[in-house]
């Protein structure tokens, strides 16, 4: 079956959807196609913090999409969960910060960044254990339920008439004169006027296969990541805490995320006992009240890898009709949002509040 399509978008992540509802807005047709199912790969998996861990220590280019981003969330959650009725569960909780080595560093960062902090007091600290140094209290960071964020999202673009194609298995990109002409799955042929690639982890495979003749060599490669969910009560935790490199997270319903690992073992995402029991024994003597839960869930994604946790985001400087946006490491959902504006941005060609030359494919 042959379909034509204005806007065709390759990979229904995080990236994928927030780059479609830009672009459907602006009153574009979408289609967004996917290899298995839309928002169940790296997007699903994450914790949802609204806050790279440590941000002072990472590149401008990261924090200027992060500081953006975080500005529209509360916004767009209203939006999705006045449109369908489900809630994506943003709450400005906060992040308590227990080690912090750098600490006039961070708060350098925070004061230039407009972000709200302060000493942490003994009362952001009670019921934990750690190795405290000079730790520091975000009182408005956010997170957000990132599996009700896309199941709300995707319903949301639905209802605008975004059309979603799932376990689409893309055979052949055809470049004629510098132009995509048209993708091809097993199933259909999709003529397209202008193509974006949000591919995540397999942005390096996908290349190399299906679009040789791109001439891109984007250094992307799969992280893969283990979480625990712990079933515990509402209020046992009132905060995110992060400690060293991991992080507990709770949601509003109780349960409590501890997270997570940084494994570079290509494209396996299955879980391990070893990993298991690392994470159990960071939540547990982080906060001992969390013996008392069950573990009720383990699992693993893949994130996409990039140097320094820069995303790719851009037009192909030779082939006309072809966009990337992708790269963001372990920062999709919160780089997300201004993200996919600065890609809708570029691809029609409205001013960008972001300089895009940082992110540029080459």
């Amino acid at each position: 079956m042959t379909v034509n399509t204005e806007i065709l978008i390759i990979g229904g992540g995080i990236s994928g959807l927030l780059t479609a509802r830009e672009l459907i807005l602006a009153g574009r047709e979408v289609t967004v196609i996917d290899k298995s199912n839309i928002g169940q790969e790296s997007s699903w998996a994450g914790g949802g913090i609204l806050l790279p861990i440590y941000p002072w220590r990472q590149a401008a280019a990261i924090s200027d999409l992060v500081v953006h981003s975080i500005k529209q969330y509360p916004l767009l959650n209203s939006e999705l969960l006045a449109a369908t009725g489900i809630d994506p569960e943003w709450r400005a909780c906060g992040m308590l910060i227990c080690q912090n080595p750098d600490f006039d560093q961070a708060v350098a960062w925070c004061q230039q960044r407009g972000v709200a902090y302060q000493a942490a007091s003994s009362v952001e600290c009670d019921g934990l254990n750690s190795d405290w140094q000079q730790p520091l209290w975000l009182p408005e960071i956010a997170q957000i339920r990132n599996p009700r964020l896309l199941k709300s999202l995707i319903a949301y673009l639905r209802q605008l008439g975004v059309k979603f194609v799932e376990n689409a298995d893309v055979q052949r990109v055809v470049i004629n004169n510098h132009q995509v002409e048209r993708v091809e799955t097993v199933d259909q042929v999709f003529n397209v006027k202008q193509l974006v690639v949000t591919t995540g982890a397999w942005m390096a495979g996908f290349l190399q296969d299906l679009l040789p003749q791109a001439g891109l060599n984007l250094p992307i490669k799969p992280v893969k990541g283990q979480m625990l969910l712990f079933d515990a009560l509402p209020e046992t935790l009132d905060k995110m805490v992060l400690d060293g490199d991991r992080y507990l997270i709770p949601r509003r319903d109780g349960k409590i995320l501890a997270g997570s690992t940084v494994e570079e073992v290509g494209f396996d995402k299955t879980t391990n006992r070893q990993a298991k029991q690392q994470l159990y024994q960071f939540a547990t003597e982080l906060m001992p009240d969390l013996k008392r839960y069950p573990v009720c869930h383990h699992w693993a994604g893949l994130r996409p890898g990039s140097p320094q946790g820069i995303p790719y985001i851009g037009l192909h400087p030779q082939i006309a009709n072809l966009a990337i946006n992708v790269g963001h490491f372990r920062n999709g959902l919160v780089m997300g949002p201004a993200s996919a504006k600065l890609l809708a941005d570029l691809l029609l060609q409205r001013p960008t509040e972001l300089d895009p030359a940082v992110y540029a494919l080459v």
